[in-house]
């Protein structure tokens, strides 16, 4: 055998056999939400002997003296589960965030567990509404918007959720993109209580300007199928950064001008469609560029004369709406524009149907 064959080999036995000789946790992390002030709370955390052998828990080690851990004191069989329980004294109030290391007799490296949360005089539900269904969770919306993000941001979007079940359930976020995270507090939530799902945006990882959607789903457990009744609208707008250009650039740069941003294409009236017009200049002393010409929604359809224009010219953008589409539509009818012009990178252009209710209305 060829010696680089034989020593890459040996290396790739040596990290599976590393791996295989961990314990595994369902779930590393136990977000336990609001804890009432001196009512100890304990997180339950699903293990399972894979190392291949029985194993022995030769020790716990905890982040603080406020941990208690309970965990089997005997052997555990290969393939065995078993559970370890976390209890935090919830004498301080505040955000908590500690650790547990879990030390067996199969690996020298511990599997680190993770249990936060926050401690409250009183703990209190979401106080808002729940007007959307999620499979069978209620939701405050349905929607989430990220606007006007730079590159390098990392903005946050709240989501209220309801378990309406009558069953304790683990929150999941599925089919989450690389650019998005997401994390649901407390980690399990039983019948009749609310939770909170954080969704962060990594803009580092966004690949493009302007506008980028998708759609995640809000399973009820980890696992759970993926339904076009569970999906959650998740947009973006990434703008281009001009914090760095200096005076004399912001004196000779494009400025754009429209005719309105707000395009009211008149009544619907059974028409199976609608046109409208807006004009564009620029005002500046270089030429305005229109890098991104974007829709919302489905049912509009744009026409660009020129997506350069000189100082002192102007630009036609022609816009057709299909109101029947429309009617389905989960965001507001709007038009996205991502230009050179350093006072209005991004411009939106909203689209009003007189008499149109559409589902973001609802």
């Amino acid at each position: 055998m060829n010696k680089n064959i034989l020593v890459a080999s040996l290396l790739l036995m040596a990290a599976t056999n590393i791996k295989a000789q961990q314990i595994q946790a369902s779930n590393t992390v136990i977000d336990l939400g609001q804890v009432e002030y001196m009512l100890p709370a304990t997180a339950e955390f699903a293990m399972r002997n894979t190392t291949g052998k029985a194993v022995t828990i030769t020790g716990v080690e905890t982040s603080c003296g406020c941990l208690k851990t309970e965990y089997p004191k005997g052997i555990v069989e290969e393939g065995g589960k078993f559970s370890l329980r976390v209890t935090y004294d919830a004498a301080q109030m505040g955000h908590f965030d500690k650790f547990v290391d879990v030390y067996t007799s199969a690996d020298e490296t511990p599997l680190m567990l993770r249990v936060k949360g926050i401690v409250v005089s009183e703990v209190v539900d979401f106080a808002g509404s729940y007007p959307y269904t999620l499979g069978r969770l209620a939701a405050d919306h349905n929607v989430i918007e990220f606007d006007d993000v730079n590159s390098g941001d990392l903005p946050q979007q709240i989501l209220h959720i309801r378990n309406t079940t009558s069953e304790t359930i683990q929150p999941v976020v599925m089919h989450l993109p690389t650019y998005l995270r997401a994390d649901v507090s407390p980690t399990k939530v039983a019948p009749g209580r609310s939770a909170t799902v954080t969704i962060t945006l990594d803009s580092r990882s966004v690949s493009s300007l302007g506008l980028t959607q998708t759609k995640v789903y809000l399973g009820e457990n980890p696992g759970d199928k993926v339904a076009e009744e569970k999906a959650i609208d998740v947009s973006a707008v990434l703008l281009p950064r001009f914090d760095h250009i200096t005076e004399t650039e912001r004196m000779y740069a494009p400025k754009m001008t429209l005719s309105t941003s707000d395009l009211n294409l008149g009544t619907f009236s059974g028409k199976k469609k609608l046109k409208g017009e807006i004009i564009i200049g620029n005002s500046g002393r270089t030429d305005l560029v229109i890098s991104n010409l974007q829709m919302f929604t489905d049912g509009l359809e744009v026409s660009l004369s020129s997506t350069t224009i000189a100082p002192g010219e102007e630009a036609k953008l022609k816009i057709t709406a299909q109101p029947r589409i429309l009617r389905n539509a989960r965001y507001a009818p709007r038009v996205l524009m991502i230009t050179n012009d350093p006072d209005k990178p991004k411009q939106t252009i909203n689209i009003i149907v007189e008499g149109l209710k559409t589902k973001a209305d609802e």
